[in-house]
């Protein structure tokens, strides 16, 4: 009865079955790995955060470039600020806000972004209090330049001047002169009774949009190896249905699944018949 098995047809199903299964099975445990990865970099990044807050700062220069391990750290700067800019639409605690970016110009020659605090409301130069004159020292948490659209950073353009949608080295060159750090500061403690930003986990780490979607496709992978699994049992069912039937008469063999019912020892009578007419036929008509 299974012996249909073996027939061209049954070998490309087969030989299909035993490729997909494994290649779902392994997708799937490919994007389980990515979704576990960044579970990982969320744990590490909060156990970093923790550890950050009780180690002593660090002098700027040591902590470049900024990476996963750098991320969040204190780091200390000094030197004298320069123009301000306002962040619009930045949430902090629930409400929307801005934040007051004070460009810092370091003893090294080179211009550090700090933000110096968040302020609620409309983004408003008026309300942003003027940064302190003269040589100033600064400690906070540094950070990685921002990517629009991610973490709920802007990706609108045409602000007022003076504003800016992203602390990024890409978008502030097109603002200012300065030689700037691809890095920028946000101070432990707030200037001038304004809110301190707290320090974000850096892109591409924590339980974001991403993570949840490696966990998704996941599941669709796992599904599909399961979906192949039962088509081919369900083929292979309705297949031996079908030989059941046709082995009672209920039915007519498949021609084309059934090579014996191809052969001239099986075929019918009529067509024998048939054959025999055409045949006589040929016969009987003269030669001219």
């Amino acid at each position: 009865m299974y012996r249909f098995l073996l027939t061209p047809r049954w070998w490309g199903i087969n030989v299909f079955v035993l490729l997909a299964i494994p290649f779902c099975v392994y997708m799937g445990s490919w994007q389980l790995s990515r979704f576990e990865a960044r579970v990982d970099d969320q744990r590490t990044a909060e156990a970093q955060a923790d550890s950050a807050r009780t180690e002593a700062p660090r002098p700027l220069a040591e902590m470049l470039p900024v990476d996963k391990a750098t991320s969040g750290k204190r780091v200390t700067a000094s030197g004298r600020y320069g123009e301000q800019l306002l962040v619009p639409d930045r949430e902090l605690d629930g409400r929307r806000g801005f934040y007051v970016l004070t460009l810092l110009r370091t003893d090294g020659g080179r211009t550090l972004p700090v933000v110096r605090g968040w302020l609620p409301g409309t983004a408003d130069a008026a309300k942003a209090p003027a940064p302190p004159a003269g040589e100033v020292g600064v400690t906070g948490a540094l950070q990685a330049s921002e990517t629009p659209g991610d973490n709920g950073v802007s990706a609108q353009g045409g602000l007022p001047r003076g504003q800016t949608g992203a602390i990024s080295t890409a978008s502030l060159v097109n603002l200012v002169d300065d030689d700037l750090y691809d890095a920028w500061v946000t101070l432990d403690t707030a200037d001038s009774g304004m809110t301190a930003v707290p320090a974000s986990a850096p892109s591409g780490t924590g339980l974001d949009l991403k993570a949840f979607q490696n966990l998704g496709y996941t599941g669709e992978w796992f599904v599909f190896a399961g979906f192949v699994v039962f088509m081919w049992f369900r083929l292979l069912r309705r297949e031996i249905e079908f030989q059941r039937d046709a082995e009672l008469g209920i039915v007519e063999p498949d021609t084309l699944a059934s090579p014996a019912s191809a052969s001239p020892a099986s075929a019918s009578p009529a067509a024998s018949a048939s054959a025999d007419q055409d045949t006589d036929v040929e016969a009987s008509t003269p030669v001219r």
